[in-house]
């Protein structure tokens, strides 16, 4: 049997709301049925997810295993893809219908690259508010150089599960992902099939990127227990990461650059988590806004030093709960007159209504969607 141009490997894990809207966007992609294949993999699902995805069988494969977290359920989906080019979406995210066929037209055009990555436009469900996010930098990178891999760090938003497709020859490299990593698996695997290959970044937004109340990557900081699970998935990203890179002939000097926010990152969980001296506190977040930003008005800097301070007297955890809640409440429009910090990325953001930046064919679960994608004429 010949071998499909693109598969589609959906990963899932209790997203009964969400896991038809996944499907049916793949199953009406302006891309030949005939040259898409769809695997959607179970990581153990206790609610409704099994029963919804079985109803697009025969066009969708359905393969369960215990759960286990992200690493464990790419390796287990990967070898049964076959696919030439394998496009990676999380149940509860959604695609554009032209997102196949372009990507598959950018690796045709590029055959060096092993890796795409796009826009997404981030839809915050329980706000009714979405915002289009695209690099400003589209193009061909490499990790090869100190450059090449800050412009990973920098635009790694774009090469996450759901905007990143990269061709089944690459991935042979990357695996096996180690499985301690239940979150930010993709970090770990986009940033190796780029060591192997190299990149292209699409500033077209082809992925609708959901944030809600059961996100297991971008949460409210008082969900201790899936702050934990990130953090235990980060450390194991630093441990295991930088000695893959090694292996695949990124110096040290690149290395540093893709791991330097990662561990930065580690240090503020743990004050927030456990606790520590304030002097720590201070530090961590010196070069949060290092790494964050290239440059910043004067009002704003001396804004931010002033509230830098607040960490030297308070305790960690009081200190994060405070910044929280002074995010939570949007407080930071009350100093908008001293000038915004230009962040290290560019990145073109677009505001708006969910209606007025989410384009849907289809209303999800309807009788109409579901013969739309029974049917899949294309």
């Amino acid at each position: 049997m010949a071998r499909p141009a693109a598969a589609v490997l959906i990963d899932t894990y209790n997203h009964e709301r969400f896991i038809e809207e996944a499907i049916v966007s793949v199953l009406e992609q302006d891309f030949p049925s005939s040259e898409l294949e769809i695997l959607v993999v179970d990581d153990g699902s206790t609610d409704r997810t099994p029963e919804i995805v079985k109803k697009f069988a025969p066009q969708v494969r359905y393969l369960r295993k215990e759960n286990g977290g992200q690493a464990s359920a790419f390796n287990f989906g990967i070898p049964e893809a076959r696919g030439e080019v394998i496009a990676f979406l999380d149940g509860d995210d959604w695609w554009k219908p032209a997102k196949v066929a372009e990507v598959m037209e950018t690796f045709e055009k590029n055959p060096w690259a092993g890796v795409v990555g796009h826009g997404i436009i981030q839809v915050d469900t329980a706000a009714g508010t979405a915002t289009a996010l695209a690099p400003k930098v589209p193009g061909c990178f490499d990790i090869q150089s100190r450059k090449g891999a800050q412009i990973f760090r920098d635009y790694m938003c774009f090469l996450g599960t759901s905007r990143v497709s990269i061709r089944r020859s690459v991935l042979e490299h990357v695996r096996p992902i180690p499985e301690p990593i239940v979150v930010e698996a993709d970090e770990f695997m986009s940033a190796l099939a780029i060591a192997h290959s190299s990149a292209v970044l699409l500033p077209a937004c082809l992925t609708h990127y959901r944030l809600h109340d059961q996100n297991q990557y971008q949460f409210s900081g008082d969900d201790p227990v899936r702050m934990r699970r990130k953090l235990n998935s980060l450390r194991c990203l630093v441990q295991e990461l930088p000695k893959r890179l090694v292996a695949a002939g990124i110096s040290y000097e690149a290395i540093e650059v893709i791991v330097e926010p990662i561990l930065v990152t580690v240090e503020q969980m743990k004050l927030q988590l456990d606790g520590g001296m304030p002097w720590e506190t201070y530090f961590v977040e010196q070069e949060v806004c290092r790494l964050s930003y290239s440059t910043a008005p004067f009002g704003y800097r001396v804004y931010k030093q002033l509230s830098l301070l607040l960490t030297l007297v308070l305790p960690p955890r009081f200190f994060y709960k405070l910044k929280g809640a002074y995010a939570a409440k949007n407080l930071q429009r009350y100093r908008g007159w001293l000038g915004e910090p230009s962040p290290t990325a560019a990145i073109a953001e677009t505001q708006g209504a969910a209606a007025e930046l989410v384009e849907r064919d289809y209303v999800p679960g309807s009788a109409a969607a579901m013969g739309s994608a029974r049917k899949n004429p294309r």
